[in-house]
């Protein structure tokens, strides 16, 4: 399905409302002034709430996204989507992307 291209200023958080970042966004491709990031770059996370062992099997740490864009690849790589799909470690949760910038769409 078509959607937004993520950007490094989008807003992503995993399940547990960490903040989550990209830790090495794609340079050569900008939206916005601002670099775009593809599927095999790790997202890290800080301010997971999910309790530690022994309560739980958190905080959520890093991120790695499983699904992205199938047609618009940058350097060879599959860009990621505002409907991308990502699992936490070592939750196993999703990431959720809140807000993204709204000019470009890939598919």
């Amino acid at each position: 399905m078509p959607g937004y291209l993520l950007h490094m200023g989008a807003t992503v958080l995993c399940a547990h409302a960490g903040q989550a970042i990209p830790v090495v966004p794609s340079t050569r491709v900008t939206v916005g002034g601002q670099p775009i990031v593809t599927m095999e770059c790790p997202y890290t996370i800080a301010g997971c709430a999910f309790p530690p062992p022994p309560v739980a099997n958190g905080p959520c740490v890093t991120a790695q996204w499983v699904m992205g864009a199938t047609r618009v690849q940058a350097d060879g790589v599959p860009v990621l989507l505002q409907d991308s799909q990502a699992i936490c470690a070592p939750t196993g949760t999703p990431l959720n992307i809140v807000m993204t910038q709204m000019r470009v769409k890939g598919t």
